[in-house]
């Protein structure tokens, strides 16, 4: 009596169906709802990272563009236009250099640098030997036009991923004029 008892009890409470979408989607909404959460964030993060790295290009191809000399209202209209392009004001940083090869010494010098935002040093001679391996091959005594921007991505929901910093570095020849005059 036990036995058949312990046996079909089972089977009639596996054969009963009633309330089974309720339990699924009891189960299912959190894991459901944190999925478009994680969607929604990495794709913001990847859209972020995507119009940082365009907008130092941009940036990059304007000023390889310029005849005239490049002042501090220059830079600053640059810094507008990349808190603009990545539509996300969070701990913005730009760098722009103007960087010279010289094939004797085997060696690259700054000519001119600007900072905006929260860098806090100007590109420097002693600082660029760093970014040596970084740079391309360079004719002598031709310039090269460094960008460097960073802002930081800070996701909108909690879905396990921290704060980014999202840096580029961007290099551009100028186009009409080798030496960019910077007063800045």
């Amino acid at each position: 009596m036990i036995k058949q008892l312990l046996t079909r009890r089972p089977k009639q409470f596996r054969a009963r169906e009633e309330g089974s979408i309720s339990l699924e989607a009891v189960l299912i909404t959190p894991m459901l709802v944190w999925t478009i959460m994680a969607g929604y964030t990495f794709f913001e993060a990847y859209r972020q990272s995507a119009s940082n790295i365009k907008a130092a290009h941009t940036i990059g191809d304007l000023i390889s563009r310029e005849t005239r000399e490049i002042n501090s209202a220059y830079i600053d209209s640059m810094e507008e236009m990349f808190g603009l392009m990545v539509a996300n004001q969070a701990d913005l940083k730009i760098r722009i250099s103007l960087v010279l090869y010289d094939e004797a010494t085997n060696s690259h010098s700054v000519n001119w640098s600007a900072i905006r935002g929260g860098f806090t040093e100007k590109l420097s001679d002693a600082d660029i030997g760093q970014y040596k391996d970084d740079l391309p091959p360079m004719s002598d005594q031709n310039t090269l036009i460094l960008v460097e921007t960073s802002n930081t991505f800070v996701p909108l929901f909690r879905v396990g991923l921290a704060n980014i910093d999202l840096e580029n570095f961007i290099f551009t020849r100028p186009r009409f004029a080798n030496n960019i005059k910077g007063n800045v």
